[in-house]
Protein backbone atom coordinates (compact mmCIF):
# COMPACT_ATOMS: atom_id res chain seq x y z
CA UNK A 1 0.00 0.00 0.00
CA UNK A 2 1.41 3.34 -1.02
CA UNK A 3 1.48 6.50 1.07
CA UNK A 4 -1.17 8.18 -1.09
CA UNK A 5 -3.53 5.26 -0.55
CA UNK A 6 -2.94 5.39 3.21
CA UNK A 7 -3.70 9.11 3.34
CA UNK A 8 -7.02 8.57 1.55
CA UNK A 9 -8.28 6.17 4.23
CA UNK A 10 -10.57 7.33 7.03
CA UNK A 11 -9.08 7.17 10.53
CA UNK A 12 -11.39 4.34 11.56
CA UNK A 13 -10.47 2.32 8.46
CA UNK A 14 -6.80 2.98 9.12
CA UNK A 15 -7.02 1.66 12.69
CA UNK A 16 -8.82 -1.46 11.45
CA UNK A 17 -6.20 -2.03 8.76
CA UNK A 18 -3.37 -1.69 11.28
CA UNK A 19 -4.97 -4.26 13.57
CA UNK A 20 -5.55 -6.68 10.68
CA UNK A 21 -1.99 -6.28 9.39
CA UNK A 22 -0.52 -6.83 12.85
CA UNK A 23 -2.45 -10.09 13.16
CA UNK A 24 -1.23 -11.13 9.72
CA UNK A 25 2.35 -10.25 10.69
CA UNK A 26 2.19 -12.29 13.88
CA UNK A 27 0.77 -15.25 11.99
CA UNK A 28 3.47 -14.93 9.32
CA UNK A 29 6.28 -14.80 11.89
CA UNK A 30 4.95 -17.88 13.69
CA UNK A 31 4.60 -19.77 10.41
CA UNK A 32 8.12 -18.75 9.45
CA UNK A 33 9.52 -20.09 12.72
CA UNK A 34 7.84 -23.46 12.14
CA UNK A 35 8.71 -23.83 8.47
CA UNK A 36 10.55 -21.23 6.38
CA UNK A 37 8.48 -19.03 4.09
CA UNK A 38 9.14 -19.04 0.36
CA UNK A 39 9.79 -15.31 0.50
CA UNK A 40 10.89 -14.19 3.99
CA UNK A 41 11.20 -10.58 2.81
CA UNK A 42 7.38 -10.44 3.02
CA UNK A 43 7.78 -10.07 6.80
CA UNK A 44 9.96 -7.01 6.29
CA UNK A 45 7.52 -5.49 3.79
CA UNK A 46 4.56 -6.04 6.09
CA UNK A 47 6.42 -4.49 9.05
CA UNK A 48 7.20 -1.41 7.00
CA UNK A 49 3.62 -1.12 5.78
CA UNK A 50 2.38 -1.21 9.37
CA UNK A 51 4.92 1.45 10.29
CA UNK A 52 3.73 3.70 7.45
CA UNK A 53 0.13 3.38 8.61
CA UNK A 54 1.04 4.06 12.24
CA UNK A 55 3.06 7.11 11.18
CA UNK A 56 0.09 8.51 9.29
CA UNK A 57 -2.22 7.85 12.25
CA UNK A 58 0.23 9.56 14.61
CA UNK A 59 0.48 12.53 12.24
CA UNK A 60 -3.31 12.84 12.21
CA UNK A 61 -3.38 12.81 16.01
CA UNK A 62 -0.77 15.55 16.17
CA UNK A 63 -2.65 17.72 13.67
CA UNK A 64 -5.97 17.33 15.47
Amino acid sequence: MKIAEIKELQTKELVERIEAQEVALNRMVINHSISPLDNPSQIKQLRREIARMKSELNQRDLNA
